[in-house]
């Protein structure tokens, strides 16, 4: 940690997928501020990413889509979701229309990207 007067350095390369209601999310913030980087920060609930953004996100992240998704959200219920006949295309699509879908936080760094759940596995991006 850098000393108390130091202030977080930006850090435009580090971005956080971030809900501020998830524990988790703050959670991973927090280390990465406690290690002096204020990352760039997605608040993807108010300003949902796009089907083809979704799309990038998980190409970089390496998991297939399924693996993000919250499947205790009413909306991955009501949306049939967890059928198999559903496509990738089709899970990005009701995650931009429904962003609370989207588990959280991803963290993207120079040295990859990471869903942080617990938010101690942001260590391992830095």
């Amino acid at each position: 940690m850098t000393s108390s007067t130091d202030l977080p350095v930006n850090r435009p390369d580090i971005t956080i997928f971030h809900n501020n209601r998830c524990s988790n999310s703050r959670g991973a913030l927090a280390l990465l501020r406690e290690h002096g980087i204020e990352p760039n920060i997605v608040d993807y609930i108010a300003t949902p990413l796009t089907a083809p953004e979704l799309a990038e996100l998980v190409a970089h992240l390496g998991v297939p889509v399924r693996e993000l998704l919250r499947t205790k959200e009413a909306q991955y219920q009501d949306l049939g979701l967890g059928q198999p006949a559903v496509s990738d295309a089709q899970i990005f699509a009701a995650v931009a229309a429904h962003p609370v879908l989207l588990n959280r936080p991803i963290v993207v760094t120079p040295k990859g990207a990471k869903l942080c759940r617990p938010p101690e596995l942001v260590l391992e991006l830095l």
